[in-house]
């Protein structure tokens, strides 16, 4: 008998932990989830702030590398930027408010394509985790972007037109009532990125909370990684 997906659902996968080191010598802390078999694409995931207790193990990313790997195929790397805790560790260095994190943006480029050798890659950012992949990822392999719940407090115009005249793809998930960029504001903001794919997505908020939004969230993910995977079951 199928029960529903609940937010303590666990599915199988091949998870390994990790360590990274960066130019600059921080050692950041992290998981791989990998399925089992099928692999269709990979997720480079940038949490949010850690100030306000953003980390690899926040629940959308959580519950991603609990999901993606079975339902969809995808593969996700998580791991925490210099400074931050989670339940699965502690990465060394200082948090830098997303200046010094670039160094760490660089090191996990280098882990995913170089070392693991993961194809169809995509960076997903998450409120903090967006503005240091808009700043900071320049590797060409990296097929784009997936931002959720982006401030624009940090990135600045010259990102976004670095971005725009890069050409990938880049989509943008905005909550409704977001504390920070609203869907409005968000069109205005983003105006000069030519390609960036806006999805306003009704009665959400900054965090995501709620089982409906974070299944919304992971089916705009595969719909841009693995497409074919779609839908995403809600029963297992």
């Amino acid at each position: 008998m199928s029960e529903p997906v609940r937010p303590s659902t666990v599915l199988p996968a091949i998870r390994t932990p990790f360590t990274v080191e960066t130019s600059d010598g921080a050692t950041l802390i992290g998981e791989v989830a990998a399925p089992l078999a099928n692999p269709t694409g990979s997720l480079l995931m940038f949490h949010p702030n850690p100030t306000g207790g953003g980390m690899m193990d926040s629940h959308i990313y959580k519950k991603a590398s609990n999901r993606l790997p079975s339902m969809a195929g995808i593969t996700t790397v998580r791991f925490n930027t210099r400074g931050t805790t989670s339940e699965s560790g502690a990465s060394t260095g200082t948090y830098d408010g997303g200046e010094a994190e670039r160094f760490d943006v660089e090191a996990m480029e280098r882990f995913v394509l170089d070392e693991l050798k993961l194809e169809n890659v995509w960076v997903v950012g998450w409120s903090f985790g967006t503005e240091i992949a808009l700043k900071h990822v320049r590797d060409r392999r990296i097929k784009g972007l997936i931002l959720l719940s982006p401030p624009l407090m940090k990135a600045d115009d010259e990102d976004l037109m670095r971005w725009s005249l890069d050409g990938r793809p880049v989509t943008a998930l905005i909550p409704e009532f977001d504390d920070y960029l609203k869907p409005a504001e968000a069109k205005v903001r983003f105006a000069q990125l030519k390609q960036i794919n806006l999805i306003n997505v009704d009665g959400a908020k900054h965090l995501w909370v709620g089982e409906p939004y974070v299944h919304r969230v992971l089916t705009e993910i595969t719909n841009i990684v693995a497409p074919q995977r779609l839908p995403l079951p809600q029963e297992i």
